[in-house]
């Protein structure tokens, strides 16, 4: 079996990925927007403008004690939380029209953005995969749908009289079924295919048993978030356009996840989030849950505290962390976790986080460098505590592991077939994909200047060429 572009190709499978390199005019926007968020504060206010920035990270700084106080504490301490997490912006902006400011510093914001935006759209080099299309259709295509899933989209797009009429074996899951055990029931009667409708949790249990087979695995986009089949390329939109995968097809190889026994497509959580969800009043009453439970586990000195260790590195007292199928694109959150810029790196990504107070969750301002964030990827991450089990959230669904967990990535184990056509493979500049990319700073630079570089080494090139030329000219008429 033969490896291109990441992904796995062998026999009737797809597996080339065409890279496309960034976009010399968007480095250049990016640059130019960059110059103009400088420019405009030191225009309106000269020198001055340094301490108008201090002031505004002051303002940052003094929110997000409040947004700590708010979490982490109960009574008058949260109540004041509260109030200072709105007011500590709401005065900046007040200082700022007071004394002329206000305009500038939006204006300068809105370059920031404007920047930060462009060359994310140039760092980003463009991925779409490619390849051969499946030859052959499913013969004994098995399909798994959650009725309940995404508020009833499979009823709502009249999937299951779509799905049979493609062919395909539909089982309807009622919540009582095991569905690992459906999965293999479906390929000891003969499925050639499995496929699942349903949120990513779902999605994971009927992947493991399709790696398990080698068997191809299609996802049909329904549950809330589909984190999965955002980052395959699919539309979420349309859950019906995933069926064209059983007739028109390509064939990718991606990785899947493991935390012990466990597998997942997306992400495990461990920590304060994965305690929140394990709660069964979190369903019904999310919010309330959240501020209940999160000041004993942030504050309370019993509170389960995690160690890490993975690749040369290792860190304790951590209260949150999270493991990802392929790292993250940008810092991530429990309920936002952005977007994967490949699925075959055979690398899990970790955040962790680390706030024992309000001093450093005030340098949480500083994004990565600050000291309680901790970003990383590694092909094996141990999570360790001083219990005997450990609360995990595998793919939104709570489990209980044992101590330590021995998270992995299992490199190009899953093959997926997806649509020939679909969204997610050819993005405009500026869409998601780009958003969830990193600003490479440096490349963007390159990439703007490069080709202005390059015209001018030409350009000395050529006139030396013509200096030589002239040179051995005159030299040979002497002769003659």
């Amino acid at each position: 079996m033969e490896r291109h572009g990441g992904y796995t190709r062998g026999q009737g499978q797809a597996g080339v990925t065409t890279v496309r390199e960034g976009s010399p005019g968007w480095a250049r926007l990016a640059l130019l927007a960059l110059l103009g968020s400088i420019l405009v504060p030191l225009v309106a206010a000269g020198l001055r403008s340094v301490l108008w920035a201090l002031v505004g990270i002051a303002g940052l700084a003094l929110a997000a004690v409040g947004v700590w106080w708010t979490l982490a504490h109960t009574g008058v301490v949260r109540a004041f939380g509260v109030a200072l997490t709105v007011t500590a912006p709401v005065a900046v902006l007040a200082l700022y029209a007071t004394f002329g400011m206000l305009w500038p510093a939006l204006l300068s914001l809105a370059l920031w953005v404007l920047a930060l935006t462009a060359a994310r759209t140039a760092s980003t080099r463009g991925r779409t995969a490619s390849g051969q299309a499946v030859a052959e259709a499913p013969h004994a295509p098995w399909v798994l749908m959650n009725p309940r899933s995404g508020g009833g989209k499979v009823g709502r797009f009249h999937l299951v009289e779509k799905a049979r009429a493609a062919g395909c074996r539909v089982v309807l899951l009622d919540g009582s079924q095991d569905v690992t055990e459906l999965a293999r029931r479906a390929v000891a009667e003969g499925a050639d295919l499995l496929a699942v409708a349903g949120g990513d949790g779902t999605q994971a249990l009927v992947a493991e048993v399709a790696a398990h087979h080698d068997l191809p695995f299609v996802v049909i986009p329904v549950g809330t978030r589909n984190h999965f089949a955002l980052d395959l390329g699919l539309d979420r939109d349309d859950p019906t356009a995933a069926l064209q995968a059983l007739s028109d097809a390509v064939e990718l190889r991606v990785d899947l996840g493991y935390a012990a026994d466990r597998v997942f497509v997306n992400n495990a959580s461990f920590g304060a989030y994965a305690s929140v969800v394990a709660d069964p009043a979190y369903r019904d009453a999310k919010a309330q849950t959240v501020l209940k439970a999160l000041p004993g586990l942030l504050t309370d000195e019993d509170a389960p505290r995690l160690r890490l260790r993975a690749a040369r590195t290792s860190a304790e007292g951590l209260q949150a962390l999270l493991v990802s199928n392929n790292p993250y694109g940008r810092a991530v959150d429990a309920g936002h976790p952005g977007r994967r810029e490949r699925l075959d790196s055979g690398q899990l990504g970790v955040v962790c986080v680390r706030v024992d107070n309000a001093a450093q969750a005030a340098r949480l301002v500083r994004g990565p460098r600050s000291p309680g964030l901790i970003r990383l990827s590694a092909e094996e991450v141990v999570v360790e505590a001083d219990t005997a089990t450990l609360p995990v959230g595998i793919d939104g669904e709570h489990a209980a592991l044992p101590t330590p967990v021995v998270c992995r990535s299992a490199p190009a184990a899953l093959r997926v077939r997806v649509p020939r056509r679909r969204p997610g493979t050819r993005r405009r500049p500026g869409t998601s994909r780009a958003s969830g990319a990193a600003a490479d700073w440096p490349r963007v630079t390159r990439l703007a200047l490069g080709p202005l570089l390059r015209q001018r080494h030409q350009a000395r090139a050529g006139a030396s060429g013509s200096d030589s030329g002239s040179g051995s000219g005159s030299g040979s008429g002497s002769e003659r």
